[in-house]
């Protein structure tokens, strides 16, 4: 086992999750101003809206820069700790995320994956289920959001089971990120 595989990313998970966090309240902000631009359209509601999305945007990017360095690096930890683990090369714990249709399953299943080649004590049914919670929440809230702009735009009811689900998302990532970097190092032989 080489140094490498003992450092966990914590810096860069402590990062990931600040920036998940800025980002979802970001979105919760930015649905509130978009929401009040299509109720009383006027040109103060559309640049508000449209800065407010902006900053969603930008904090967007850089949580889901962040998240994917951490996972790539959790990622390689793992392989180290476990050679033994069956995980996928680092392209394509990357790449799944940007593939349609793939991306709505294939995801989950790495950062399962990833947990459990991590830690010998990464308790198999806390970890699945904080992940099965994370993903669930996730999924819905992109379901939502396109329900709400074909059936019910701006719906107030809909926004707010939105920004529900998506700040329970990011605060469910958040502690699957620390569950995965808090793994002790190594396994027992």
């Amino acid at each position: 086992m080489t140094d490498t595989a003992r450092r966990t990313p914590r810096v860069l998970a402590r990062c990931a999750q600040a920036a998940l966090a800025a980002a979802a309240v970001a979105d919760a902000f930015r649905a509130v101003a978009v929401r009040d631009d299509h109720l009383h359209p006027s040109a103060a509601a559309l640049h508000w809206s449209g800065t407010l999305s902006m900053v969603f945007v930008y904090t967007m990017t850089l949580a889901t820069v962040l998240f994917l360095v951490w996972l790539a690096r959790s990622r390689s930890n793992a392989q180290e700790l476990s050679p033994e683990a069956a995980l996928p090369s680092r392209g394509w714990t990357i790449g799944a995320w940007f593939v349609p249709v793939v991306n709505l399953f294939v995801p989950r299943r790495l950062v399962l994956d990833i947990g459990r080649a991590s830690s010998a004590s990464w308790e198999r049914q806390r970890g699945t289920t904080l992940v099965n919670l994370w993903w669930a929440a996730w999924v819905a809230h992109a379901v939502v959001l396109v329900v709400a702009s074909r059936v019910a735009p701006g719906s107030m009811a809909l926004l707010v089971l939105a920004e529900t689900l998506m700040l329970a998302a990011a605060a469910l990532l958040g502690l699957v990120i620390e569950r995965v970097t808090a793994a002790p190092p190594g396994r027992p032989s």
